[in-house]
């Protein structure tokens, strides 16, 4: 009885909604052929060159990313190799001036003992001209008051020079074994 209700309502109420009528199904499948011919040969290519522009943007931009990586790796490399070599060329100056500057200064300290020697000796040369002749003096002067005093001694002149030298010198060689 139940089917029979089913099967009485569905001729009351008319063509149903839910199974479409013939004419439909053809106008819809027309419009859908027309709207997926116009998609097909429209919209579907340039959704298809867009994707291909933007794969090739972005494949385009990795390579460029890796050639650029590429190039800064060998630009380090490069830069890395002339830092090296300019720190070793740095330290080889460095040694070159310290050896240079420690042979200069031997220089330097060799010239300053050499002048020093040689102002040394120039002094001790002078000194010893300078006391030969405070000596020289001396003696003059001791020969000519041993010479008075031995005069006034002995009561008689002393005028001649050999007599002179031979009592001064005699005078002289007592006072030094009195030393």
């Amino acid at each position: 009885m139940s089917n029979n209700l089913w099967v009485l309502a569905a001729s009351e109420a008319g063509p149903s909604p839910v199974i479409p009528q013939p004419a439909e199904i053809i106008v819809g499948l027309v419009a859908f052929s027309i709207l997926f011919f116009l998609l097909r040969t429209k919209a579907v290519p340039k959704f298809e060159e867009a994707y291909r522009e933007r794969t090739n943007a972005i494949q385009g931009g990795l390579e460029r990313a890796e050639k650029a990586q590429l190039e800064a790796e060998s630009t380090l490399r490069t830069y890395q190799a002339q830092l090296a070599d300019a720190r070793g060329e740095s330290a080889k100056m460095r040694e070159e001036a310290r050896t240079e500057g420690a042979a200069i200064i031997e220089e330097m300290r060799a010239t300053a003992q050499e002048e020093a020697a040689r102002i040394t000796a120039s002094a001790r040369a002078s000194i010893e001209a300078e006391r030969q002749q405070a000596v020289n003096s001396l003696l003059n002067e001791v020969g000519t008051i041993a010479t008075s005093l031995a005069s006034k001694i002995v009561g008689e002149a002393l005028e001649d020079q050999a007599r002179q030298s031979r009592v001064v010198e005699r005078f002289l060689a007592d006072l030094e074994e009195s030393k």
